[in-house]
């Protein structure tokens, strides 16, 4: 199927916007924190054109699912909330959006913490920017997309996801300031490349304890008297938090500590050690890992030619990336996703290649 055969018609303007990892930096971003993403070769691609009949219509090729929306007032579930998030968000931004026929196609993974909403948001939001000549920069952009996740998708979300589909590439991390949006493009280790394997534990932020993991941090902010915490500087205090406020304070506070050292160009043995920290701090103070992924993880620490590695992506199912020694990474990824399976899993490698700028 495409456009023309779904709507009648040719579509005027497309976009794409890429998925990402995060190699560094989880669950820091709504807390003004650091974060060290990067994006993934698959992409999301959004074509649209003007509805030739007054109602906003959206269709996805991947899940072969149409949605018209017949009532403004009313919020479409799945992946149409991200589209009307979009197109909503735009309006109350003052700009005048008609009525559009937007049709998805996607090789960003659902369901693996790799940022398929995001690239979805981004890539809609780009498409019905060249198609209406919007004064949109890119971080407006993230900025809007992150709003639509927020207020029409149900999830609070930071802003990493969205700043990176909209800002990151494949041949460097991305270092993030999520308070001020300051950014510094950085090279990948010396001597490493990444590679990425799901879990096969399927995860939606919405369904998961995500918004409760930030409702937590943000109660623990407010007995600090801090504006987020970013800010915490009495060590004291937080050791009379109660459980599990502590816990959760002290991965926000580790996990930030961790992105500022990766960012001064440590080698990749020494990135590898603050991956396997962080993995250690997500499944301990923050609980957002499961079996599957310390399995996963574990596999992969052990292995010889990998430098370390975590769950990425919030976690609750999902992903696991790794930094291992560059040529390496296909035969690394295939050896781990054999033994996974043996032992009872079933994982996919999502991103296997011998150099993530191919």
């Amino acid at each position: 199927m495409n456009f023309q055969q779904i709507f009648g018609q040719l579509p005027q303007n497309q976009a794409s916007a890429p998925g990402r990892v995060n190699l560094l930096g989880e669950h820091t971003d709504y807390n003004d924190g650091f974060v060290l993403p990067t994006a993934i070769p698959q992409s999301t691609t959004v074509q649209v054109g003007f509805s030739t009949d007054g109602q906003h219509h959206f269709y996805s090729e991947d899940l072969d699912e149409r949605v018209d929306i017949l009532d403004i007032n009313h919020t479409p579930s799945g992946f149409a909330s991200y589209i009307f998030g979009c197109i909503e968000v735009l309006k109350s931004a003052g700009y005048s959006i008609l009525p559009l026929s937007l049709y998805v196609k996607s090789s960003v993974p659902m369901g693996s913490g790799l940022s398929s909403s995001a690239a979805l948001e981004v890539a809609t939001l780009r498409g019905i920017r060249e198609l209406l000549k919007l004064p949109i920069n890119d971080v407006e952009i993230a900025q809007l997309a992150q709003q639509a996740e927020i207020h029409y998708a149900g999830v609070q979300c930071g802003i990493m996801d969205q700043m990176a589909s909209s800002l990151a590439d494949t041949e460097h991390m991305l270092f993030l300031d999520t308070r001020t949006l300051e950014r510094r493009i950085l090279p990948f280790p010396d001597g490493a490349e990444i590679v990425v394997i799901d879990s096969g534990v399927p995860r939606t932020l919405a369904g998961s304890g995500y918004n409760q993991r930030r409702a937590e941090c943000e109660e623990a902010a407010q007995l600090l008297n801090v504006k987020a915490l970013r800010d915490i500087t009495d060590a004291d205090a937080v050791e009379e938090l109660p459980e599990p406020l502590r816990r959760r304070v002290r991965h926000v506070v580790t996990e930030n500590n961790r992105v500022l050292e990766a960012v001064e160009k440590v080698s990749s043995s020494r990135f590898g050690e603050l991956m396997n920290a962080s993995h250690a701090s997500l499944r301990d103070d923050y609980e957002v890992s499961v079996p599957a992924l310390d399995t996963l993880v574990g596999m992969l620490q052990k292995t010889p030619g990998v430098f370390g590695a975590r769950l990425t992506g919030a976690g609750f199912g999902g992903a696991s990336v790794a930094l291992v020694a560059a040529g390496e990474g296909k035969a690394i990824a295939t050896h781990i996703l054999e033994q996974y399976n043996q032992a009872g899993y079933t994982g996919r490698i999502l991103v296997p290649i011998t150099n993530i700028g191919e």
